[in-house]
Formats: C-alpha cells, sequence, structure tokens
C-alpha cells in the first residue's frame, strides 16, 4: 500500500488528509466513502511526489496571489464607481423637471 495525499473539504475548510490505498482510484473510493462524494476538493496523488517549496518559490507564490488580489480590488473599485456615477446621473435626472407648457 502506498501513501496519498488529497485536500477535502470538512464543515467548510480545507484540509489536507493522508490514506493509504493501492491506486489512485481506491484512494479516491476512500476519501469518498470517509467524507462525502462531493467533498474532494483535489485528487490523491503520491505523498513521495510533493516536494515542499523553496523559500523562493513560497515568496514568488505569494506575490503573484498579492497581485491577483489587487487586479481583483482594482477592478471591483472600478466597478464601484462606474455605478455610483450611473445612480448619481439617474437621480439628477429624476430631479430635473420638464420645463412646464403654457
Amino acid at each position: 500500500m502506498q501513501d496519498y495525499i488529497a485536500k477535502v473539504r470538512i464543515k467548510g475548510q480545507t484540509v489536507k488528509v493522508l490514506v493509504h490505498a493501492e491506486n489512485t482510484t481506491h484512494a479516491r473510493l476512500i476519501l469518498q466513502y470517509l467524507y462525502g462524494w462531493n467533498s474532494i476538493v483535489t485528487s490523491p496523488v503520491l505523498a513521495e511526489t510533493l516536494k515542499p517549496k523553496t523559500p523562493d518559490q513560497l515568496r514568488i507564490d505569494s506575490l503573484k496571489a498579492n497581485k491577483d488580489r489587487a487586479a481583483d480590488a482594482l477592478a471591483a473599485e472600478r466597478q464601484r464607481q462606474k455605478i455610483a456615477k450611473a445612480q448619481w446621473a439617474l437621480t439628477t435626472a429624476r430631479q430635473t423637471k420638464p420645463p412646464s407648457v403654457q
């Protein structure tokens, strides 16, 4: 038997678990039986194939994640400002009364 690592969702949290199985399919079936059909986040992989990342790789990953979060925040802020501008234009258009015809 070999060791397989997979991520599963337990009560809303993602957790790495280790399972002993003959092959990947057997590991997946064990995880589905233990944690539920839709709880597997990542497929099981051999524990030997996973290597820890170096500090430099971790730093690069962190910087990439920060860049992605900043880009998402920028897009959200632009969308928020666009909506606010449209709401203001709609409000001012409703407040102006057409000239009365006599």
